[in-house]
């Protein structure tokens, strides 16, 4: 038997081919969850819709909701219930942040910040109250997933969406106190940066990559979604049961490293020696 057969899993935010919410939703179908699929109407909806061709199977239902609304998310609970009469599990693979909310931490508007806030976070707690009462009719309990980008830290240029960051990890932890007595968990997965649409809008990603590859100690391929999609499906299933509250690192090992790893010894022998030859220091010999 597979890891979720039977499962029923709301995804959200799938975009393309390279979305980690892609390779969620391949990965919980290969593992024997069906899925229904969610995204803002218009052309992020049409996007979503061909990307769900390269599925290992079609989705049960595409239905289109913006979390910011609050009758979009009503319409999207009743669609959905209309289709299954629970949901284990849910992705949460939202956000969005205005330009303004990048470009200067200073000088970001209060409509700008609260927009990112609104959509990138709070929109967590508004999609679980919709789906809560198909959530707690979940046999053996609920899994609530979401996305992260490591909220603890203040990023270059990712300005208010990291304080959006850090608004959905809280947001995670007082929703697993909230549900745990109905027997649904909450947690959220913190990525290493991938290379994907919403990656694009970030204009400092191409230094957190760089930053990625210097100093996770498992190194880390951002053209690999599926890194962080296996970290997911686990949530999602029983092996996790005990599992509420937490932020799962699937980052190569980055958040636990203060600095780049030591070099190759090879490395240090020839630094040593060009710096003999420039006149910078005494050798080392490395037996």
């Amino acid at each position: 038997m597979s890891l979720l057969t039977g499962k029923r899993i709301v995804i959200s935010g799938l975009l393309d081919e390279q979305s980690i919410a892609h390779a969620v939703a391949a990965s919980v179908q290969r593992h024997g969850a069906d899925v229904i699929l969610t995204n803002v109407p218009g052309h992020r909806f049409a996007m979503m819709r061909r990307a769900a061709k390269s599925l290992p199977a079609p989705p049960v239902a595409m239905i289109p909701a913006d979390f910011g609304s609050a009758a979009d998310l009503d319409r999207f609970s009743t669609d959905v219930a209309g289709h299954w009469d629970h949901v284990d599990g849910v992705l949460h693979s939202v956000a969005h942040a205005p330009r303004g909310a990048l470009d200067s931490f200073l000088d970001t508007s209060w409509d700008d910040a609260a927009r990112a806030l609104h959509v990138s976070a709070f929109s967590l707690k508004d999609l679980v109250r919709a789906l809560h009462p198909l959530l707690t009719r979940a046999p053996g309990g609920a899994s609530v997933v979401s996305l992260d980008f490591d909220g603890t830290q203040a990023w270059p240029g990712y300005n208010w969406m990291g304080v959006s960051k850090s608004a959905l990890e809280a947001i995670s932890r007082y929703l697993a106190r909230e549900l745990g007595p109905d027997n649904i968990r909450v947690n959220t997965v913190a990525a290493g940066p991938v290379h994907s649409r919403a990656a694009g809008g970030v204009p400092s990603f191409t230094d957190f990559e760089r930053e990625w590859s210097a100093r996770a100690p498992l190194s880390w391929d951002a053209d690999d979604a599926d890194a962080v999609a296996g970290p997911v499906t686990f949530l999602f299933s029983v092996l996790a049961q005990a599992v509420t509250g937490t932020v799962l690192h699937a980052d190569g090992g980055f958040h636990a490293m203060g600095m780049a790893g030591p070099q190759p010894l090879e490395a240090v022998a020839e630094n040593a020696v060009q710096a003999v030859a420039e006149g910078q220091g005494a050798a080392v010999v490395v037996h």
